[in-house]
């Protein structure tokens, strides 16, 4: 029988061969590696984890939006997506009893002048090409805390592109674009001091001055249409939208070997591994996981994709995420 919560079951079984879960072939010539099988609880419901209720928390998209596109009223938004982009992981959303998808569609395109806000380093010397700006000593520099809220985020960012510039290391992405910062904001820049004409040429961020340089440049960006699509009209019925969507093999215990559901116990208790070739027990829960690429043909180039597409399960009346993975043995 299987020890509760090994980690590394094979090693407790290495040396048997009668072909069960606790025995079989532990190594092969051709192969160093065990495959490691991992469970995570994700709980006896998928609707807690993905539907969002504005009513209890606050949502991470446009309020306006959502009313809007629940209403069926068209409502748009330039470069900012009003909801999360539903390709990969699609935002679930409740209201009133019925449940959406949201997504953001785009359907237009729009040109904009937008202003952008470099920093270079005073002491360092640099300059954008483009620039030829003074970089003469004697300006005073205006301290970052000083500023209103949007010049104060602008800094920061930009401050990060110029920290990066010429460092292998990189920017923030999705922060900086064009080497700085780009306001957006309407209010942000009728109230800020850096756009302003006669705005400070320094600024002053930890302890470190920059120049600051501002340019007013064209942009085309996407126009964005709030879609809120109705998929569900009870609790039930959206349970099965996220399990149609999340959720491959479903498995019930009745259905294994005594073998195979200690393979999972294992598995849901710290961990479970095997060399290839597998013993029964394991090779029958890679075949319920539909995971059979692990067993046949050639296991070191077809093992790299799901046969079910998921990496989620249904066992024993809960959901749980697995990972299948090969690590030196």
């Amino acid at each position: 029988m299987l020890a509760g919560g090994l980690a590394a079951a094979a090693g407790a079984v290495a040396g048997c061969l009668d072909g069960s879960v606790t025995g079989g072939p532990a190594n092969d010539d051709d192969d160093d590696r065990v495959l490691a099988l991992t469970l995570g609880d994700a709980g006896e419901t998928l609707r807690d984890g993905a539907v969002h209720d504005p009513e209890e928390t606050e949502p991470r998209w446009d309020e306006a939006a959502f009313a809007a596109a629940v209403e069926g009223e068209r409502y748009t938004t330039q470069y900012r997506r009003p909801f999360p982009p539903a390709a990969e992981k699609p935002t679930y959303a409740v209201h009133e009893g019925t449940y959406y998808r949201l997504d953001s569609v785009v359907v237009d395109e729009a040109e904009a002048t937008r202003p952008v806000l470099r920093l270079f380093d005073v002491d360092g010397g640099e300059s954008d090409a483009e620039s030829g700006a003074d970089d003469s000593d004697g300006v005073d520099a205006a301290e970052e805390e000083t500023l209103p809220e949007g010049d104060r985020r602008a800094v920061e960012i930009a401050h990060k592109s110029a920290r990066a510039r010429g460092n292998s290391g990189g920017v923030p992405v999705g922060l900086v674009e064009r080497g700085g910062y780009v306001y957006r904001d309407g209010d942000a820049i009728d109230a800020s001091r850096l756009l302003a004409p006669d705005g400070p040429a320094r600024v002053a961020y930890r302890d470190t001055v920059y120049r600051v340089e501002v340019t007013r440049e064209r942009f085309y960006e996407p126009v964005y249409r709030a879609v809120a699509e109705p998929v569900a009209e009870s609790s039930e019925r959206m349970e099965a939208v996220l399990r149609a969507h999340t959720v491959g093999a479903r498995i019930d215990p009745d259905d294994l070997s005594a073998d195979a559901r200690e393979v999972i116990e294992a598995a849901r208790h710290g961990g479970y591994e095997e060399s290839h070739p597998y013993s029964d027990g394991y090779a029958e829960v890679l075949r319920a996981f539909h995971e059979r690429p692990y067993l046949d043909g050639n296991v070191r180039k077809d093992a790299a994709w799901s046969e079910s597409g998921a990496e989620r399960i249904r066992y024993e009346d809960r959901y749980y995420d697995y990972r299948l993975r090969f690590v030196p043995s």
